[in-house]
This record gives structure tokens, sequence and C-alpha cells, in this order.
């Protein structure tokens, strides 16, 4: 899964320590999810996409041809 999630942290202009501190998770896990190394969990997801006023679907792209789905 693809995301966004750096370019709409980086246009509410917060760092990765700040917005890890936001959402009360690690500054590894923001790392992580921004690599594509980690997707988050689904109450995660909504926390991310709400603070930033979009959608889950704006902020996190689904891709078809995933491995194992």
């Amino acid at each position: 899964m693809k995301n966004r999630l750096a370019e709409f942290r980086k246009k509410h202009s917060l760092s990765q320590d700040k917005l890890a501190e936001k959402l009360q998770v690690s500054r590894q896990t923001i790392i992580s999810i921004e690599k594509d190394r980690y997707s988050p969990s689904l109450p995660l997801a909504f926390e991310i996409s709400r603070m930033f006023g979009v959608s889950i679907e704006e902020l996190f792209i689904y891709e078809e041809n995933q491995e194992g789905g």
C-alpha cells in the first residue's frame, strides 16, 4: 500500500517528531509508514486521515496487484 503521508505532513508544516507526538506513536512508526515499510492499523489510519481532514482513500492508495492479495 502506498501513501501520501509525507506530502500531507509537509503541507501542514509538521516534522516527523511532531506528527508522532500528536498521534502518540514513535517517530520510527512515522518513518516506516512514509517509506511504505509498515501499514498502519485501521484506527491509526483513521486518526491520521482525520488529523489532515482527508479521507483514508486520499491518504492511502491501495494497489490491486499486491503480493498475497
